[in-house]
Parts: C-alpha cells; sequence; structure tokens
C-alpha cells in the first residue's frame, strides 16, 4: 500500500485522528513547559562540582557537534516516521512525557555547568530547548536511547539509536557540558519512563507494531 493510502485509510480512523491530535498537543504542553524548567534551573544555578571521569579527560571543542547534532538526527527520523504515520503518535508520546518528566529533574537540583566546560554560543539554534544549566538528566543521550527502546524490534533502527545515544552521551563528556551522572542516569531513567509509555499508551504501541492491520479490526 502506498504513503498516500495509508494517510488515507489513517485519517478516516478517528482514533487515529483523536490519538494525533493528542500527541501534538502533548508535545508541544511539554516543550513548554521544559522552556519555563530551564529558564528557571538556568537562573538558579549554583556552583559547579567535581567529577571522577571530567577530572580525567580534557576539554574538546565539541560545540558544532553538540548544537547541529541532534538537528541531523531529527531529519533522519522525520521521513522514516512521515513513510509509516501509525508510528507517529506512540513515538511523540513517548518524547512528549520524556520532555515532561526531565523538565521535573532539573528544576530539582541546582549544579551550575563543569567549570572548564566549552563555550555555547548565547544564540543558537537550540537556544529554547537546551539552556546549558537543564543539567540532570541528559537529554542528548536519553532521547536517543528512548528510540532505541521504542524501535526495538526494528533491528538496523535499534542499532542506529543506540549508538547515537552513545555518540552523543560522548559528545557531552568531551565538552564538559555534562556530569557523568547525568550521562549514566540517562539511561536508567529513561528505561523507566519507556515502561511508563508502554502502560499509558497501550493502545498506541500496539498500533505502531501491526500498523493498519489493528486499526481495521
Amino acid at each position: 500500500m502506498s504513503t498516500t493510502s495509508n494517510y488515507k485509510s489513517l485519517f478516516k480512523d478517528k482514533a487515529f485522528v483523536t490519538s494525533l491530535v493528542f500527541s501534538l498537543i502533548f508535545l508541544i504542553g511539554s516543550l513548554v513547559i521544559n522552556f519555563y524548567a530551564g529558564t528557571y534551573a538556568t537562573e538558579v544555578a549554583s556552583n559547579s562540582v567535581s567529577d571522577i571521569i571530567l577530572n580525567n579527560i580534557k576539554v574538546y571543542d565539541v560545540d558544532g557537534i553538540f548544537i547541529y547534532g541532534p538537528i541531523i538526527f531529527w531529519f533522519v527520523i522525520a521521513p522514516m516516521l512521515f513513510a509509516k504515520p501509525w508510528r507517529i503518535p506512540f513515538t511523540l508520546k513517548s518524547i512528549s512525557l520524556f520532555v515532561l518528566i526531565r523538565s521535573i529533574f532539573i528544576t530539582l537540583t541546582h549544579l551550575g555547568l563543569p567549570v572548564d566546560h566549552i563555550a555555547i554560543p548565547a544564540s543558537n539554534v537550540l537556544d529554547k530547548i537546551s539552556f546549558g544549566d537543564d543539567l540532570f538528566f541528559s537529554g542528548h543521550t536519553g532521547l536517543p536511547f528512548l528510540l532505541a527502546l521504542i524501535f526495538w524490534d526494528y533491528k538496523p533502527w535499534r542499532y542506529f539509536f543506540f549508538l547515537a545515544s552513545l555518540f552523543f552521551a560522548a559528545v557531552v563528556l568531551m565538552g564538559h557540558l555534562h556530569y557523568s551522572i547525568d550521562v549514566l542516569g540517562a539511561y536508567f531513567i529513561t528505561y523507566s519512563i519507556y515502561h511508563i509509555c508502554l502502560r499509558f499508551f497501550k493502545k498506541d504501541q500496539l498500533v505502531f507494531n501491526n500498523g493498519l492491520s489493528i486499526l481495521s479490526t
């Protein structure tokens, strides 16, 4: 079935349309909350602390990768989702919950960036969603790992997302843009978030895996 036919079939299904609209609203809402949480975390950030890994590696100039890597990453993901649109609601809802939960975490403890971190330009394309002092836990690390869990049954994508997570984990540590606990903690918290998504968005996850076949039942 062509992509056009897929879209026609999906948009005739009221449950799918409702789920898709909710996922978009949820994503927008979580990003708004993230903006205010990041602003707050930056305003109240205190001193930096020592870190066993950062203390033993030099600082590398990875600001370009840190800023533009996620953009390239999403340019890869978007066509994949649009090609199989029944995967969009579960993916967006999972990402939204990830952003929402992370927004809560970054408001709780007010550590400043490591003292020798690389300088990120004050005005950059990620400026409204990445604030510098929104440290725990690492979104650069956690979000690709979340996608690896979502696409676990699709091996090429599982490996791509997992390697992307490891790559970005290395980048943020090399630039001293996160503490090691931000990176390590991201894996455990993201794993928990994924299982919350499986419980909260069970029907969406079934549609994600079975596509039009389950919508037609």
